[in-house]
């Protein structure tokens, strides 16, 4: 489940990336599988949002929302879920440096 906490609050310069996402009017279908698909079929979904990702305006702004928010599902800016886990676990961020 999302982390609501996280979320940047109702003021609408929040949100206004989202009118420009190159997948606005493309339906939820696209970046999120449904239920048991895996395989090649959920690669081949994955590969399709991400060819939309590629190309989109406001790609930054919304794997950072997704990065933030910690969306559990769905393709955000061009990552997965997976991907965007991998990014989150503590052996992926960098460690301070001591001398």
């Amino acid at each position: 489940m999302t982390d609501l906490s996280r979320l940047p609050g109702p003021a609408l310069h929040h949100w206004q990336w989202q009118s420009r996402a190159a997948c606005r009017a493309l339906g939820p279908s696209r970046f999120f599988h449904p239920a048991g698909e895996r395989g090649e079929e959920r690669d081949d979904r994955d590969r399709a949002a991400k060819q939309v990702c590629a190309g989109c305006p406001v790609r930054a702004a919304c794997l950072e929302h997704a990065l933030r928010t910690r969306e559990p599902f769905g393709v955000w800016g061009g990552l997965t879920e997976e991907e965007r886990r991998a990014m989150l676990a503590p052996s992926a961020r960098p460690r301070p440096v001591t001398v």
